[in-house]
């Protein structure tokens, strides 16, 4: 009797997605030290590189701090939706122009 194999797991299936956070912040270190080396290697100069290494660092910070905090007011807004009776509010009307005055269209007012 052959015995059945188990089968794989997607290759993404292990990572929950609050690891897409840790992921983005990865290749965004690869980038802040692959980005000088191929600047050097095209001939900038080595302050020019390092600058632009603390640049991009900078940015990978801030970007990481808002990521998370953005992960954590999501995580804390759920529980709170789910109290207070779920679901999203409707507005009426159409589109996003409601009401309101509305010209004759496109031409300058003059």
């Amino acid at each position: 009797m052959p015995v059945p194999h188990p089968t794989p797991e997607p290759p993404h299936a292990s990572n929950p997605p609050q690891d897409a956070v840790t992921d983005v912040v990865r290749w965004a270190a690869f980038s802040c030290v692959l980005v000088p080396v191929v600047l050097l290697w095209y001939g900038t100069s080595l302050a020019g590189a390092a600058g632009t290494a603390l640049g991009l660092a900078a940015v990978t910070a801030v970007c990481r701090l808002l990521l998370r905090q953005s992960e954590r007011g999501a995580a804390g807004r759920a529980p709170e939706e789910a109290a207070a009776g779920g679901g999203r509010r409707h507005r009426s009307g159409t589109g996003a122009h409601r009401g309101g005055r509305r010209t004759g269209g496109n031409t300058p007012v003059g």
